[in-house]
Order: C-alpha cells, then sequence, then structure tokens
C-alpha cells in the first residue's frame, strides 16, 4: 500500500482531517519505466470508476524506489476536490509495471462527512423522546458505588463475613447500586450555578430578595443543600426546578411591591382670599360711604 493511501486511512482512523496530498517534488528524477506509465496508470482508474470523469494527468511522486504514486483530476461535480491516484511499482531489473492499487483521495477543497461519533456519545442532553433508552456506563465517573447500611455476619470462628465492604451510609445508598460520585455531585452543581436559574441569571439580577428567604423553597438533603433548592411556587418560572439559594425572581413570597407616594394635587379654586363690603360706622348714624376691602 502507497504511503499517501495509508496515512489518509491512518488520520481516518485518529478522527483528523485528511491531509491534503500533492505530487511532492524530489531532487531526483522517479523510476522512467514507471513515470512514463502513464496510460498503464490511467486504464488501471478507468476498470474501476469508468473513463467518464477522469481528467487530466496532474503528475506522478516516487513513493519509494520502484514504486510511484500517479495522481489524476476528478471530474465528476459530486466530488468536487478530489483526485484519483494509481500506484505503480515494478520488481528490480524488470520493465513490467504492476498496478498496486487505485483509489479516490480528498484534495483542497474536497467535501468530507463529519468524523464518525458512537451513538452513546452523539446524544446530547435534552436530545431524550419518551421512548428513548441510554445504555449504561460501567465506568460513569459521575457515579460511586453505593450500598444499604447491613448488619456484618458473622461466621462460626467469629470472623466478620463476606458482607464486610459494604459502605454503612444511608443518605447516599439507600439500597441503590451506585450513587453520585464527588465529581458527579460538582458537573450538577456548576451545570446549576450555570443556569438560568442561577445566582448570576437574569431574575436574580433584578430581584430584590434571594430564594434562600423564600418561603415556597425546599430544601434539597446531601452536600448540595447548602447552595440549592427547589423551587415550590407556581408563579415563579422555575417551579418545580432547580434554584440556587443566591436565585431569586419578582414570585418571592416576602416581596411586596413598591408603594408610589401619594401626590396631592393642587386646588383649583384658591377660596383662602375672599372679598368683604367692609361699612364704618360714622356721624351720619351709621352711614358711611361702603368701601371695597380684600381680606
Amino acid at each position: 500500500m502507497s504511503g499517501l493511501f495509508a496515512e489518509w486511512q491512518t488520520s481516518l482512523r485518529a478522527g483528523a482531517p485528511a491531509p491534503v496530498k500533492t505530487p511532492r517534488r524530489r531532487t531526483t528524477a522517479p523510476d522512467k519505466v514507471l513515470a512514463a506509465a502513464v496510460d498503464v496508470a490511467r486504464e488501471a482508474i478507468v476498470e474501476v470508476a469508468g473513463a467518464a470523469h477522469i481528467g487530466e494527468h496532474l503528475g506522478c511522486v516516487e513513493e519509494s524506489p520502484r514504486l510511484v504514486t500517479h495522481t489524476f483530476a476528478c471530474t465528476d461535480p459530486a466530488y468536487r476536490g478530489w483526485h484519483w491516484i494509481a500506484v505503480l511499482a515494478r520488481a528490480p531489473r524488470s520493465k513490467k509495471v504492476t498496478v498496486c492499487e487505485t483509489a479516490l483521495l480528498p484534495g483542497d477543497g474536497a467535501l468530507l462527512a463529519p468524523d464518525w461519533v458512537p451513538w452513546r456519545e452523539r446524544v446530547r442532553p435534552g436530545d431524550m423522546a419518551p421512548k428513548d433508552v441510554l445504555p449504561k456506563l460501567d465506568t460513569d465517573p459521575n457515579l460511586q458505588p453505593g450500598y444499604q447500611q447491613v448488619p456484618v455476619r458473622q461466621d462460626e470462628d467469629n470472623t466478620s463475613g463476606d458482607n464486610v465492604d459494604q459502605i454503612a451510609n444511608f443518605e447516599f445508598g439507600l439500597g441503590r447500586e451506585r450513587v453520585l460520585s464527588n465529581e458527579g455531585i460538582s458537573n450538577a452543581a456548576a451545570r446549576w450555578a450555570g443556569a438560568e436559574s442561577g445566582a448570576d441569571g437574569e431574575f436574580a439580577r433584578n430581584s430584590t430578595a434571594h430564594c434562600g428567604s423564600c418561603g415556597y423553597l425546599l430544601p434539597m438533603a446531601g452536600a448540595v443543600r447548602t447552595q440549592f433548592g427547589v423551587c415550590a411556587n407556581e408563579w415563579s418560572p422555575f417551579d418545580g426546578r432547580v434554584v440556587a439559594l443566591a436565585a431569586g425572581c419578582g414570585a418571592h413570597s416576602e416581596t411586596a411591591p413598591k408603594e408610589r407616594p401619594v401626590e396631592h394635587a393642587e386646588p383649583v379654586v384658591d377660596d383662602r382670599a375672599e372679598v368683604f363690603e367692609m361699612i364704618p360706622a360714622g356721624s351720619d348714624g351709621g352711614h358711611a360711604r361702603p368701601e371695597d376691602t380684600t381680606v
């Protein structure tokens, strides 16, 4: 197998993009017999792919002594940027040309399929449908063995039995085969803290009180009880979701709406200024010329 084709297959197995190969320039000329066998190389490709989509000869490369790779353009519009190769060889002191292999390889601008990803790694959080089932991961770093506390059995010689390795832990075990590991708890806490219901969410930035003081907060048990809880407020956008104690929203149980100060309107009629007719008492029997006096 030629080095060109082998390198391309190795890159596919390693998940790296296929290398773009073009005919290399050598300080010495390639094998004259193999370099001149352009027609032999073309005929070998025609037998595999037909003559309709084989273009001009692009050159040849000497892979090793008496081993040459000829390159031809691919004119198929479905394989734009690809090229055909034919690897030729000959035995020492022989002029008979032998075809080793032919292939269609990608070049500049070739459209390649994305790297293959196993199904269990392809499914992302949020992709689950009601009837989907995820495969069990025997080496999940987010989980660790968890056991219910059991009495230690004593053998006839008063030695411990087979269950001495059981973890005496009611909080984590509860009879489950596996429970969250420290790494799993940390990963979950990081996701919750970075979610919209975390301390840096938009609702928290605009709230005046935190979830930790809300009566609708359901406390959580375990290592995260000092950081998170579950919202039980049907008016909250986070009802039924994990919220950070430092988060918040406008549906806080103790938040009262701000009271606006009452502004009294100015009176339209000023009844504090009135005009009275003043009649002073005089010598003419108490009648005098009236005067308008404003109080």
